[in-house]
């Protein structure tokens, strides 16, 4: 494994200034303006939307702890949730304080006006994260959120299983693929591929270094069809044609954790908040999981990909906030107090996030779970340190991301139910974002 210092190579989204000014400069900077900055006298409430496990104890700790600001929390079903909530509470005028949400939204939500510049409440507790974590909530050098995660990634699998068929943990994709084939024998399925998540394929590109979006001059460049991007489409398409994904939708989210509980399915590529669900919904194979390192493609040296809902966790700071000196105090405060970042970090009482503060390695063994992993706890620690030294660092989230997200997730389907080819999704996801950045005004090339 790549032996570089992990706290120096999380990933650093790129945003581009020279592509962003005619699409952000009507948003204008924080409202330095609104009453609750500096001058509020009394108790202020402050609305807080978010997801993930563990923040309901977080906002009853920093309850307990402040007499003059209180967090209201209001827990949203899944990230897909919040995108669609929060842009109907946009234009209703009554958008949280604060919210939850990860690093390739935050581009789009600036250029609609949506979130507030914290730069100037935050910046002086910059030094107290990882340079790549904090990168997550930048927009052309403004702060609009504070990191609360960080990005390992890995792939966990059934010992019993593996040990059954006389299988080794995967190295490369081609030894995923091999061993898929001898898990189908069994009816087993070696990996889930739900038709509403088309991460699979984002991450996938990302490690194989695609650029689905970058900037060449003034103008952005859109390569759904690159080396990288084919690449990752050649594995994926070779799992679907052999049937070696299960189809479960993440809607029945019982029945995928059962699927993985029962050895249905034997693996699967996470990161370390992913561990919560399976460790508070298992009940028959605790201890019978190890990690791996994620696959690699064959020939090329480890390279964990950066994540799409699986990092970049960020607590934004809405436009409409009245109180935006409070709220960005807040959100530093669940990020950096020791306990809220112990509890986030645990899959038993949070979501086992790593958190994004400098020296999140030190939380590794906060972040699994040994009831999960039995006697595979302390060779898992290992893994997940060095997975953050290999994280993808060059990977950029587009101006229009949320509506292009949108368009792949609703042709992703089609994919995994085998109407199209991988290729053919990137091609018309090609054609689509071009479309759609030159019809929003911005200067596109591809």
């Amino acid at each position: 494994m790549n032996s570089t210092n992990p706290r120096r190579r999380f990933a650093r989204i790129a945003v581009a200034g020279m592509a962003l000014t005619g699409l952000l400069s009507a948003c204008g900077g924080s409202d330095s303006g609104d009453g609750g900055d500096s001058s509020a006298s009394g108790p202020v409430t402050l609305d807080f939307w978010g997801w993930a496990n563990g923040q309901e104890a977080v906002v009853k700790a920093f309850n307990a702890s402040h007499k003059d600001v209180k967090l209201k929390y209001t827990k949203v079903t899944d990230q897909l949730t919040m995108q669609k909530q929060l842009s109907n509470a946009v234009k209703a005028g009554n958008a949280p304080c604060l919210l939850q949400n990860t690093g390739e939204y935050v581009t789009s939500w600036v250029s609609q006006g949506a979130l507030a510049d914290i730069t100037e409440y935050v910046e002086p507790s910059k030094g107290e994260f990882n340079p790549g974590s904090w990168a997550t909530g930048q927009v052309q050098g403004k702060v609009y959120g504070v990191p609360t995660a960080s990005a390992p990634a890995f792939t966990i699998y059934r010992t019993d299983i593996f040990e059954k068929y006389d299988l080794e943990a995967p190295q490369t994709w081609d030894d995923f693929i091999a061993a898929g084939k001898v898990l189908k024998k069994h009816d087993i399925h070696i990996t889930n591929y739900a038709g509403e998540d088309p991460s699979t394929l984002e991450v996938l590109a990302m490690q194989a270094g695609a650029h689905w979006y970058s900037i060449d001059g003034d103008s952005w460049k859109v390569d759904f069809q690159d080396e990288g991007s084919l690449k990752a489409a050649e594995v994926i398409q070779e799992i679907i044609d052999n049937d070696l994904n299960a189809k479960r939708s993440f809607a029945d989210y019982a029945a995928v954790q059962r699927s993985f509980d029962k050895g249905d399915t034997a693996t699967r590529q996470i990161s370390t908040w992913q561990m919560s669900g399976m460790v508070q919904n298992f009940t028959d194979s605790f201890g019978k999981w190890a990690l791996s390192p994620w696959p690699t493609y064959k020939g090329e040296a480890p390279k964990t990909p950066a994540g799409t809902n699986q990092s970049g966790n960020l607590t934004l700071v809405s436009e409409q906030c009245e109180n935006k000196k409070q709220a960005a105090e807040a959100a530093l405060w669940m990020s950096t107090d020791t306990g809220a970042v112990k509890t986030m970090a645990s899959p038993e009482t949070g979501s086992g996030v790593m958190p994004a503060l400098a020296d999140s390695e030190s939380y590794v063994s906060e972040a699994i779970s040994e009831k999960l992993l039995g006697k595979n706890y302390e060779p898992a620690k290992t893994v997940v340190t060095d997975s953050l030294g290999t994280i993808t660092t060059d990977w950029v989230f587009g101006p229009n991301w949320t509506a292009m997200f949108t368009e792949l997730q609703s042709e992703w389907g089609k994919v995994v139910s085998k109407e199209q080819k991988v290729t053919d999704l990137l091609a018309h996801m090609q054609e689509w974002t071009v479309k759609d950045l030159k019809s929003r005004g911005i200067n596109v090339k591809g």
